[in-house]
């Protein structure tokens, strides 16, 4: 199973910016794609963005789109989550997560997570 940690949180005013990272220590050899998730506070984990690991495709909820930029480095095994133009919504928890081939095609679900990181966005 692989291990995630992430850092790079903190406090922003709006408009500014945070990049987050998210490293991968363990099985990394398994691992098919990561995403990155958030919870506000009093609120449920949503999804931000995800990227498959061997292909670097790309996905974003529609709420950060054009403001959060997902990547990976391939050597130092770390998936990063540019954000700019931060609003106060972006206060959350951020969370990276993974998920891993189990054999053959078959992948599993969103199962390996980090502790999170703090991010605070004041207006």
């Amino acid at each position: 199973q692989v291990k995630l940690v992430e850092s790079g949180g903190g406090l922003v005013q709006s408009g500014g910016s945070l990049r987050l990272s998210c490293a991968a220590s363990g099985r990394r050899n398994d691992l098919y794609e990561v995403g990155w998730f958030r919870r506000p506070p009093g609120k449920e984990r949503e999804e931000v963005a995800r990227i498959g690991w061997s292909g670097g495709n790309t996905e974003y909820t529609h709420s950060v789109k054009g403001r959060f930029t997902i990547s990976k480095d391939d050597v130092e095994d770390t998936v990063y989550l540019q954000m700019d133009r931060l609003k106060p919504e972006d206060t959350a928890i951020y969370y990276c997560a993974a998920r891993e081939y189990l054999w053959g095609s078959y992948v599993s679900s969103f199962g390996s997570w980090g502790r999170g990181t703090h991010v605070t966005v004041s207006a």
